[in-house]
């Protein structure tokens, strides 16, 4: 190491191969989180939710939808109410998320929003959500977009999420779903079975995986109370 003066020998460490190919230890369903981002009573966002469930549950997976009903707004700071901290509470139990959120004003909604802002980005110096799947999805009520899909990104890449390569876009939402409140069948279903397929995979592949993929060079030379304060400082 004498060509790396900057480097800290006592807390680096090169990638364990045979630690990250081990065989996978879990055998519980992968369990997966929903949000969806809409309060309307026919929301699309929570059908396109519904059906994604559905197709989790058809390949093993356990599921819970989160209701945004009775969500106070993240300025209120009050994580006591019992609406908070079902959604943390579900964001621990989770190994893999589905955000889908409604496309307004060319962005994902104010609902989609507060629920993603609840959830805390560190609790102890550490992220909860950091290592865990995500699957990205929007409806929009005219011509396709992919504006709200790539904001999801931005979040679930800083809040240290996994999130799979393919998402779902579906263009004038209220004609892929009949009477039922069932999507019909086309291209556009299709692609949310690839989206559910995909999110499985990739949780069956890193959940035992997710503490050596997210273990870093720059937070094992800090403890975790110095993180916690970094992280939660109030001003620069």
């Amino acid at each position: 190491m004498h060509d790396l003066p900057n480097l800290d020998t006592a807390s680096f460490a090169a990638p364990d191969g045979d630690a990250l190919m081990a065989p996978r230890l879990s055998t519980h369903p992968p369990r997966i989180l929903l949000l969806h981002g809409s309060l309307r009573e026919r929301s699309f966002s929570r059908l396109v939710s519904e059906e994604a469930a559905r197709l989790l549950a058809a390949m093993g997976a356990e599921t819970r939808c989160f209701d945004p009903r009775g969500l106070p707004l993240p300025d209120s700071e009050d994580v006591s109410h019992p609406k908070v901290q079902e959604l943390r509470d579900l964001a621990q139990w989770a190994e893999g998320m589905v955000w889908c959120s409604p496309e307004r004003h060319g962005a994902m909604s104010g609902i989609m929003k507060a629920q993603i802002d609840w959830i805390p980005l560190a609790l102890g110096g550490v992220r909860p959500t950091q290592g865990k799947t995500l699957a990205v999805m929007q409806v929009c009520g005219g011509s396709q977009s992919f504006n709200t899909v790539n904001q999801l990104r931005i979040l679930g890449r800083w809040m240290r999420m996994l999130t799979i390569p393919n998402q779902s876009s579906v263009p004038k939402a209220f004609l892929e779903f009949g009477d039922d409140d069932r999507m019909k069948p086309s291209p556009l279903y299709d692609r949310i079975v690839d989206v559910t397929e995909e999110l499985v995979k990739f949780t069956l592949l890193t959940r035992d995986r997710s503490d050596l993929l997210t273990d870093r060079y720059s937070e094992r030379k800090e403890s975790a109370e110095e993180v916690s304060r970094r992280v939660n400082q109030r001003g620069m």
